[in-house]
């Protein structure tokens, strides 16, 4: 993954975040979703090689300026939406999050590329 596929892979999860996408569950989610969640949601950082939904795999080339923006936009407005503007659809893989749980995870899957990408 290039920086640019990173930044059309972050805008993808905070898309869903903010109420703009909803993949369906995963099965093996609905089965071991909720005994991984505090990993999501917990003050340590991700892991590396988190395993991710294949719909956020990028492989195209990508504008890196547009990608730039398109995140950026949607940063501000799920930051500034506040409990409201987050989305009440499960996560695919760990199921119901709340507002915080959300917010949390999004702030922690950013902050994973941004230092794989050493920003």
């Amino acid at each position: 993954m290039n920086v640019s596929q990173m930044l059309a892979h972050c805008t993808a999860a905070l898309e869903v975040a903010a109420g703009e996408k909803f993949p369906l569950r995963m099965f093996i989610g609905r089965l071991i979703g909720p005994f991984f969640k505090s990993a999501f949601t917990n003050d340590r950082p991700l892991k590396k090689n988190t395993p991710t939904d294949k719909t956020f795999i990028f492989t195209d080339e990508r504008d890196f300026s547009k990608e730039k923006l398109r995140l950026l936009t949607l940063i501000d407005k799920f930051s500034q939406g506040g409990d409201a503007k987050v989305t009440r659809h499960p996560h695919s893989f760990f199921g119901n999050l709340t507002a915080d749980e959300w917010s949390s995870g999004m702030y922690k899957h950013l902050d994973h590329h941004l230092r794989q990408f050493g920003v």
